[in-house]
């Protein structure tokens, strides 16, 4: 018997395409110009294609996010995504699941995070159907067991929830401290990824450790969430990395080693507890 398609996992990969595409062909680092923010302070803005009113700094990581979207997230997508068409189990919908989740940082990040664009219903349509794409395969999801957190696993999740504070609390605390605003805030009113990292990810990364030591199955969905995320992230930082140098911005060594480096170290222990958690999975014989 024939399966049905996914048409809302089709749609969101399609919006993925749409939207990394539109970034990537806004690569031009010639048109930039200044103007005053409200904060009083003068801030170089990029000035060409769908981030032309975002700030000179910001373009050129959302066009490496969007090179590492296309190339690298929207072939894993498919790849979760006909994988359990084929052979639906728990590992494959844990993986499916995770790339929803992939999709919907994503979505939230440009949602929330860039200057209003004439995409911006393309992000809303992405925001919805990456959160209700993986609130349904949740609920098609049957796990009774749970994963068990070995010592290496638990300093993994340990180590990244802080790491993910520590990312970040630096370019925070001088601003509360002075009564100013963060120093690279450009036009923006706030740091959307800041919000996710240390408001969202890093508490569930203390959450998993909480919920594997007790044997609770959701432990298990959050943890292959979370590697995912970790998996693309680090992998994330090469492109990003490599357009902010393109475009001629200079990357402070100690920013490059607790930023970049540190969160490609975490991509790579991600994909190693990744594969380890899905061979455990299968020896569980979940179905």
């Amino acid at each position: 018997m024939t399966k049905k398609r996914d048409y809302l996992t089709l749609t969101t990969i399609v919006l993925l395409i749409v939207t990394s595409m539109a970034g990537i062909l806004s690569i031009d680092f010639t048109k930039s110009y200044e103007i005053v923010n409200q904060y009083g302070h003068i801030v170089e803005m990029y000035g060409y294609g769908i981030y032309a009113y975002d700030t000179y700094f910001q373009a050129p990581i959302s066009i490496g996010t969007d090179i590492c979207g296309l190339l690298v997230g929207v072939p894993m997508f498919i790849h979760s995504y006909i994988s359990d068409s084929k052979n639906s189990d728990t590992v494959t919908k844990l993986g499916l699941i995770g790339m929803y989740a992939c999709a919907f940082y994503y979505a939230v990040s440009i949602c929330f995070g860039l200057t209003y664009n004439r995409l911006f219903l393309v992000y809303v349509a992405l925001f919805s159907c990456s959160l209700f794409g993986m609130f349904t395969q949740i609920g098609k999801l049957k796990l009774t067991k749970t994963v068990s957190i070995t010592k290496g696993l638990g300093i993994f999740l340990i180590l990244s929830g802080i790491a993910l504070i520590v990312a970040w609390l630096p370019d925070v605390i001088p601003s509360m401290i002075n009564g100013g605003t963060l120093s690279l805030i450009g036009v923006y009113t706030t740091n959307i990824t800041y919000v996710l990292d240390m408001g969202i990810i890093s508490p569930i990364c203390f959450l998993i450790v909480y919920l594997l030591k007790r044997k609770n199955p959701l432990g298990t969905l959050l943890l292959a969430i979370l590697l995912k995320l970790c998996m693309l992230v680090g992998i994330m930082m090469f492109p990003q990395t490599i357009c902010q140098e393109l475009s001629g911005c200079e990357i402070p060594l100690p920013a490059l080693v607790t930023k970049s480096f540190s969160f490609v170290l975490l991509g790579a222990f991600a994909i190693y507890f990744y594969h380890k958690m899905k061979k455990e999975i299968r020896k569980m014989g979940e179905e």
